[in-house]
């Protein structure tokens, strides 16, 4: 075996790192991209300031790479990772009809079997190619207002599977409500409780019909059945604080939900002191099943720094989480790709940013410039649907739905 530059007879690390690295105490450093995928080399901080610090760089070997690992944190980054392009013709079916119905916001269009529900200023407006029918108007308890500028309270809207049911709710705020589409009225008022839900969107999702999963308290989820507003999910979870905490305790802030194509499974986007963010996949259908603390003992996927920021399902299997980043490095635009099944992360690869969607094993991503669309498998952007900014997502159909200056335009994504 060779002696590497670093001084050690011994196997080489994959990546090369200045001499200032190669102690028993390795100082900070910078990761600086080698244009091959995400792999970069390591600088500390005098090396990464020179004009030409490729000079510095020699290789490692494991055991260096280890104690730089273990002792040197990332400062940054220099330079810029690869991302690909394989870009061929975004191929699918257009519809445009005129619609003059205005959302309150992008988070106020949602997906109905035959066509789309909108929250207006006036209530919930059905929409479709063929025009617009008025469903009901919507109430919501307004949040107790705070003076801070970060992430104001907005009002956002879901809808079941079957279309039967809706929920106006306040993400960044406090309250919301359920509403049955087809007599109008509220079914079920929704109260998340009054410690920190200034933090996270309103943790609400349908993930199949005849079932709302909902925050009850900063720390529970519950599930309705929205029909009649019956409990079906009644357990002890509460704690006084006193003396050692309950088997089935949760010291876990709850995020924005999203539920699997099939239903069975919910990405939970919510964050644990100090802050980190924590994503974590419960299984509902074990929940509902019997299985009454499942939402107590998810499943983990990672530590990062930021939470409330774009996610979506690949399919039943696979989430992707934007950025890529832990809580202990600096962030990276792209994307994480995590298999629920084994709780563990499978691939990454820069380049996506923006409002996220999953259908057919592919991920849309919502751009100024149009509709990004990238297959995780190759870690690369494969079409681009350009001019077309997209408000909502049928994850049944496929379907986008862009609503905005008078106009409704749908596009389906051809099937491969």
């Amino acid at each position: 075996m060779d002696v590497l530059p670093c001084g050690h007879a011994a196997n080489a690390a994959d990546f090369r790192g200045c001499a200032h690295l190669v102690v028993e105490r390795p100082p900070d450093h910078y990761g600086w991209f080698t244009g091959v995928g995400l792999e970069y080399d390591r600088l500390c901080g005098e090396c990464a300031k020179l004009d030409e610090p490729r000079s510095c760089l020699a290789v490692v070997c494991l055991g260096c790479a280890d104690r730089v690992d273990e002792y040197s944190e990332l400062l940054g980054w220099i330079g810029r990772p690869e991302v690909r392009h394989h870009d061929t013709a975004a191929r699918g079916v257009w519809t445009t009809a005129d619609c003059a119905v205005e959302p309150v916001n992008d988070r106020c269009v949602a997906a109905l079997p035959g066509g789309w529900l909108v929250l207006t200023g006036a209530g919930l407006v059905e929409v479709d190619r063929d025009g617009a029918r008025f469903v009901a108007p919507v109430s919501v308890t307004a949040s107790p207002t705070e003076d801070d500028p970060h992430d104001p309270p907005r009002l956002a809207l879901h809808t079941s599977p079957d279309g039967r049911h809706a929920a106006v709710v306040t993400d960044f705020g406090r309250y919301g409500v359920v509403l049955d589409l087809v007599t109008g009225d509220p079914v079920l008022s929704l109260d998340r409780g009054d410690y920190h839900y200034r933090q996270t969107c309103f943790p609400l999702v349908f993930p199949t019909p005849g079932v709302v999963v909902t925050a009850t308290d900063w720390n529970r989820l519950d599930a309705f059945d929205p029909a009649s507003g019956r409990l079906l999910t009644g357990r002890e979870t509460s704690w006084s604080g006193e003396g050692p905490a309950p088997e089935h305790y949760l010291d876990y802030f709850h995020g924005a939900l999203l539920a699997d194509p099939s239903g069975r499974r919910v990405l939970d986007d919510g964050w644990v002191w100090s802050p980190f963010g924590m994503p974590v996949v419960l299984d509902v259908a074990a929940w509902l099943g019997g299985d009454a603390y499942a939402t107590e003992h998810g499943m983990d996927l990672s530590a990062r720094d930021c939470w409330d920021l774009p996610v979506a399902w690949v399919d039943d299997h696979t989430v992707a989480l934007q950025p890529i980043g832990r809580y202990d490095r600096p962030p990276l635009a792209g994307v994480e790709v995590y298999d629920v099944l084994r709780g563990r992360r499978v691939g990454a690869f820069a380049g996506p940013v923006g409002r996220m969607w999953g259908h057919d094993g592919l991920l849309y991503v919502g751009t100024p410039a149009g509709l990004e669309i990238w297959a995780p498998e190759e870690g690369a952007r494969t079409g681009v649907v350009e001019g077309f900014t997209p408000n909502a997502h049928n994850p049944r159909t496929g379907r986008f739905a862009e609503l905005a200056g008078g106009r409704l335009r749908t596009w389906t994504p051809a099937t491969p």
